[in-house]
């Protein structure tokens, strides 16, 4: 207990804080003195820059969040009522309750134990008549088989939405995600993810249609931008509203963030990189399993390392994270599985041991400090914690 009380004079060491620099604080300023807030100038720039991030001929269009742009993604490709769309059961509820938004059913299949992301075999088992779409979910940064996945719902007819919360820059057959055959991708810009915009997301498409539908949705279903018609140099106060539209637009505030975020992207996955590095070089030998490795050539974006504890750890996960909060150390976990939720578990009667391996994984992960501003001695720091609970 005295090294414990000993720990907490030391300052708190989060499980994640934002890495932000001058460049954007600056880009920030500029907006508010430049008079436009809302979506503009700088939003249709960090638009076409993160497109020329990822190559391939893709459109973006900037969101307010992740949540957003699923939720838009889906619609543009014509989900709706009595539709099912397959993802998995370990993940955080935005990817499945954008299904619900549009009254289709969300169907969870069970996770590969060793990656945390959805198991292709199992996509093939769960897809009946009303499956419209897959969306699979690169867990903490590592992609999914998207090849097979790909494979599959080519053969079947079905569309695919990635959710790549976690996935900046990951790639997949030496693609980065976002330039694949998918019908679309949507990335997460919250405060904690591997670039920020406080709050935002972006929906990566290669079809012209779904990036028309997604931006006319995005504001009200309104047929033209908002920007456009207040840059006009005539009157362009008419406009028509289309559909009954959302209000899911970024905010050139928040653009401007993302605009010199962007530019970091890679120099953060380094330095990640070479976090997960040290932090299995130093906890290897511990009763734990350490997080999966991407293929041959490709790249982990390092959103989240996640260590799970083996049966012979010394405490379980729970205790464990109280046991680093008590040194001054914030973990969390990632995730409670949506079958274990009340809301999901009773809609679709499910039980715990449904999905074997995403209930396995999760009783046993905890995901331990991870984000570009920790300097080595604060990781050295979580790394002794880890090695005094569990040696």
């Amino acid at each position: 207990m005295a090294d414990i009380n000993a720990s907490q004079t030391q300052a708190f060491l989060p499980y994640a804080l934002p890495d932000l620099g001058d460049e954007e604080i600056n880009e920030v300023l500029h907006s508010l003195r430049s008079g436009w807030l809302t979506t503009g100038p700088k939003t249709k720039r960090f638009e076409e820059e993160f497109s020329a991030f990822l190559g391939g001929k893709v459109e973006s269009v900037a969101v307010n969040s992740a949540t957003a742009g699923l939720h838009l993604a889906l619609e543009a490709l014509g989900v709706g009522p009595g539709d099912e769309v397959i993802t998995t059961a370990y993940t955080f509820t935005a990817t499945a309750e954008v299904v619900r938004y549009l009254d289709a059913d969300p169907v969870f299949v069970d996770v590969d134990r060793e990656t945390f992301n959805i198991d292709p075999a199992l996509i093939e088992a769960a897809i009946t008549p009303r499956t419209k779409a897959i969306v699979p979910v690169h867990f903490a940064g590592l992609s999914c088989d998207m090849g097979r996945i790909l494979e599959i719902a080519r053969r079947h007819g079905l569309k695919v939405v990635e959710d790549a919360a976690h996935a900046l820059p990951t790639t997949c057959g030496g693609q980065l995600i976002g330039s694949l055959e998918s019908d679309a991708t949507v990335y997460s810009f919250y405060a904690t993810k591997t670039i920020t915009t406080g709050e935002g997301g972006m929906v990566v498409t290669r079809d012209p249609e779904v990036a028309r539908r997604c931006r006319v949705m995005r504001l009200h279903g309104i047929s033209r931008d908002a920007f456009d018609r207040y840059t006009s140099d005539k009157p362009s106060w008419h406009y028509e509203v289309v559909a009954p539209g959302c209000k899911y637009n970024m905010t050139d505030i928040a653009a401007s963030i993302g605009i010199h975020q962007l530019k970091k992207a890679w120099a953060f996955q380094e330095k990640r990189g070479g976090m997960a590095a040290l932090y299995d070089a130093a906890l290897s030998d511990l009763p734990v399993e350490l997080p999966p490795r991407p293929a041959p050539g490709d790249t982990h974006a390092w959103h989240l390392y996640v260590l799970r504890l083996k049966d012979e750890a010394p405490v379980d996960r729970n205790r464990f994270i109280e046991l680093m909060a008590g040194k001054g150390i914030g973990c969390s976990v990632h995730f409670i599985p949506l079958h274990l939720h009340p809301y999901w578990r009773d809609r679709y009667g499910a039980q715990p041991d449904d999905f074997p391996h995403a209930l396995d994984n999760y009783q046993r992960s905890v995901s331990l400090p991870m984000y570009t501003k920790m300097t080595e001695a604060d990781q050295r720091r979580v790394i002794a914690a880890v090695r005094e609970i569990l040696a």
